[in-house]
């Protein structure tokens, strides 16, 4: 009924489609094909008329372009060619730094997209530069930017050379590479862009409007293509891997020093069909993935870190829903969840992916589909005890399986959309009681979603609704409700009903939101959006909080047309807040922005922000509401011109708030190129801050009346951060590259003015030293404390934090498809409760720190099988 509703009102509104009614013509070869050389002097060259109506996309919408260019496309039974003639006036001008295979290298590059099954929604894309750097991408939805899969690495060849006249690109995209419809003739969306960076000009043979949505929506026609045939390919990639583990001190006694392994595991992709695509993994292996940044974590959420696992990342955007968290790919693999102590300790990392499998594309319905299978083995932490001689085996994670299903449907011709999502996650606990305890034994979400778009994408109204139900022994439910995301416990929260015996937790979740997304100067949104109290999915999703009514609003004013001094600028105002189901207004804040770009490219953004006092209902951690203080702060970011040779940006932000915290913070990043094989980059960072309400712990006392029988106490945080992210990188070649990534990190906190919350729905301590109550600090660091009641005593809680990662991966593509990596990490880290302010110097310290060295050496062969027409 909802579907059939959704169908009649995306039709209903329907307008005529927004594609491009310009057409060009693919051409057989009657001869050879052209050798990929980056010369057009084949004769598979001649007789055809090139394409050279391109415009400017920017700096001047429908501009008269300043360079020609001119585009050939041959195909044969195999293959389509692309040859490509790029004049530039000034040949020294043209930027050609060199990097690896999706390399973000500043150089001139010519891209060619196409909308094989010509559904206006998804596209290949395959990007040359002037330096025959090859990148591709895949789109899973229509938008330039958003949805865009640079994981997508298809098999294909290029080649460029730079000559008298400008550069020359050619291209050879095996159909096989290509997934399209079973017919006798094709007729694909077609689109053409050249980019050149010193001029920071964009020509599209289809110019895509900045004030409208839409991009393959909006393609253009390729035809002329026809009896070639749809193949499903059949592709397997097999590895081997080794990899050695050397720490900085090395205890001859231990015997799980230096361990190294050895591991063979494969990759494979089959096609279903002409739409469908399964990929598959076992054992994977992502020793060459970069380490996570460092940081010190005082707050009760976890640290969501991006994803980066080549399997995960392909094909992310059709496992995935515009709301609700309910896959959370970093679940699958992640470190184990129980940890073992003992004289001797051999604790995995993460826990093993046996294997994997996804299934996703788009059929000739219009409908989108994305599916993933995957299995975790059960994880065993070693540990040897000196005494008796002896290695045990300890269970630290039980074997895992994961479940998702994601479907969704494209109605009318506006696109509007209607979707469900499903996802399941079962652990085999067995009768281990340290995992039953901790851990639910199985868990379930998903629900529905839509987006009813009108005046093609204009205007939009979509929403979700969604459940979660999570199963398991009551310990292990029980620690779900006093999470940091429900604290069912809260003593003034009697509607949350805390159940220690319940064995099971259900929650829904629903939002509506209405948007105007496109238009020459004003845009406009609005939500709200809920979560139950009994809504969990952290076991596979990601979620920081629960029982919550949020709602926000914004509205942007824009000019999108160069000005006397402006090329283009936006001013956006947002209100948002929430409420809890206790009726409390737990967050209130308000946004203001603005984002200038200068005539000369460079731009410059503001942004200003108050924070209304409100209660809290997570800042005591499971104990009674707590007022917030007023807040307010500013960002400033100025930025180069994005084509620049020399990229730059800096930044700077600070707040205060009316309990007497406050942060000053200064950032930036410089990109240089002293050659077009170096790369490197610079990205300092430091800030210092006093956080006013830093919860330090919560002591049971029944004579604290005014508080439920236990003392809430917080401290103020007098914090330094600083750190410098730098990459250096070097290209041998094209498929030869050395990328190094090194981050020193140091911070301090100094925990002072310690005291306890005076009253529920209050910001005031009573702080520790004065009216009658005592603090001392002890020799080791720790606190006596004498409140009105049972003394008791705080361990300390400064802290000194250094840390050293680095990642260095030599990367070599020695045949097509196939890579050799070698890879050096260094993870140091040394702490001390000391408390002294940390300066840049301590960054030379990092690389002092103890540590692990860890060598790998993986090696992968693309094996291509003959796939069926």
């Amino acid at each position: 009924m909802l579907l059939a509703a959704l169908a009649f009102l995306a039709s209903a509104s329907a307008l005529d489609a927004q594609a491009s009614p310009k057409r060009a013509t693919a051409v057989r070869l009657a001869g050879p094909a052209p050798r990929i050389d980056g010369r057009l002097d084949d004769a598979a060259w001649t007789g055809v008329a090139p394409l050279e109506d391109f415009n400017q996309q920017r700096p001047t919408e429908g501009g008269v372009p300043s360079e020609r260019t001119q585009v050939f496309i041959r195909y044969d039974n195999d293959a389509l060619y692309l040859g490509a003639r790029m004049f530039r006036a000034q040949p020294s001008d043209i930027l050609r730094s060199l990097s690896r295979r999706d390399g973000s290298a500043t150089a001139e590059h010519l891209q060619v997209t196409f909308d094989t099954h010509r559904d206006g929604r998804t596209g290949y894309a395959f990007k040359i530069s002037a330096a025959g750097v090859q990148g591709d991408f895949h789109h899973a939805q229509d938008n330039e930017m958003r949805g865009r899969e640079a994981q997508y690495d298809p098999v294909w060849e290029a080649s460029a050379a730079i000559d008298s006249l400008g550069w020359v690109a050619e291209m050879r995209i095996p159909f096989s590479q290509l997934r399209f419809p079973a017919a006798d003739r094709q007729e694909w969306g077609f689109q053409l862009d050249r980019w050149m960076p010193d001029k920071n000009e964009d020509l599209q043979w289809i110019v895509i409007p900045t004030k409208e949505t839409g991009y393959i929506s909006r393609f253009g026609t390729l035809t002329g293509i026809a009896g070639v045939k749809a193949v499903r390919p059949v592709e397997l990639l097999p590895y081997v891997a080794s990899d050695a583990v050397r720490a900085a001190v090395v205890d001859q006694a231990n015997p799980f020093r230096n361990p190294t392994r050895t591991r063979v595991g494969m990759d494979a992709k089959f096609g279903i069909g002409s739409n469908l695509t399964i990929d598959a993994t076992m054992n994977p292996d992502f020793g060459q993935v970069e380490a996570d940044p460092a940081e010190v974590n005082l707050s009760a959420f976890e640290t969501i870190v991006e994803e980066r696992r080549t399997f995960f990342t392909e094909g992310a955007q059709l496992l995935r829903i515009e709301g609700p968290n309910y896959f959370y790919s970093r679940r699958i693999g992640a470190a184990p969840h129980l940890s073992v102590s003992g004289d001797y300790v051999d604790q995995p990392r993460a826990s093993t992916i046996l294997g994997a499998a996804k299934l996703t594309g788009r059929t000739a319905s219009r409908l989108s589909v994305g599916a993933l299978l995957g299995m975790t083995g059960r994880a065993n932490a070693r540990v040897f005890s000196v005494d008796s001689n002896r290695t045990t085996s300890t269970v630290v994670e039980p074997r895992t399986e994961y479940a998702v299903v994601r479907l969704e449907q494209e109605l009318g011709k506006q696109a509007s959309t209607f979707g469900g999502m499903l996802v399941a996650m079962r652990r085999d606990l067995g009768s281990d009681p340290k995992l039953t305890a901790r851990l639910a034994s199985q868990a379930y979400s998903g629900g529905v979603d839509w987006r009813i778009r009108w005046q093609q994408g204009k205007y939009a109204v979509s929403g979700y609704a969604g459940f979660s139900h999570v199963e398991g022994d009551s310990l292990a439910i029980g620690r779900v409700q006093r999470s940091s995301a429900h604290y069912f416990q809260r003593p003034d929260g009697a509607y949350l009903d805390y159940d220690p015996s319940r064995q099971s937790l259900t929650g829904y979740t629903a939002s509506i939101r209405a948007d105007k997304d496109a238009g020459r100067r004003i845009l406009w949104g609005a939500q709200v959006s809920t979560e139950t109290s009994g809504y969990e999915v952290n076991d596979v999703g990601r979620l920081q909080s629960a029982e919550d009514v949020d709602y926000n609003a914004d509205i942007q004013i824009r000019e999108t047309e160069p000005g006397r001094y402006l090329r283009n600028w936006r001013l956006g105002f947002v209100s948002r807040g929430s409420f809890n189901y206790g009726g409390n207004h737990t967050n209130a804040e308000w946004q203001q922005s603005a984002n200038l770009t200068f005539l000369n490219f460079w731009s410059l953004n503001l942004n200003t922000r108050l924070d209304a006092s409100t209660l809290d209902d997570a800042l005591t951690r499971g104990g009674p509401l707590m007022r917030t203080g007023l807040s307010w702060g500013q960002d400033y970011r100025l930025n180069s011109a994005m084509g620049a040779r020399t990229g730059w940006r800096a930044n700077y932000n600070w707040g205060r708030d009316a309990l007497g915290g406050w942060r000053s913070a200064f950032g930036g990043g410089i990109t240089v190129r002293p050659s077009p094989r170096w790369q490197l980059s610079l990205d300092p960072n430091y800030q210092r801050s006093t956080d006013s309400r830093q919860y330090v712990t919560t002591v049971t006392d029944a004579a604290a009346t005014a508080t439920y029988g236990a003392r809430y106490l917080f401290a103020y945080v007098d914090r330094v951060t600083t750190s410098l992210k730098t990459r250096v990188n070097y290209a041998f070649s094209r498929s030869l590259t050395l990328e190094g990534y090194a981050e020193p990190f140091a911070a301090s906190g100094r925990y002072h003015g310690i005291g306890e919350l005076r009253a529920p729905r209050t910001s005031e301590l009573r702080r520790y030293g004065a009216e009658g109550t005592t603090i001392t600090r002890l020799a080791d660091g720790s606190y006596a404390v004498t409140p009105q009641g049972a003394a008791f005593t705080l361990s300390n809680r400064d802290f000194n934090v250094l840390s050293f990662r680095s990642n260095v991966v030599l990367r070599w593509e020695w045949h097509a498809g196939s890579t050799l990596y070698v890879v050096w990490q260094q993870n140091r880290r040394a702490s001390e409760a000391l408390g002294e302010p940390v300066s840049a110097a301590d960054l030379l310290n990092t690389t002092r720190a103890a540590g692990d060295n860890f060598l790998a050496l993986k090696m992968s062969y693309w094996l291509p099988v003959k796939g069926r027409s």
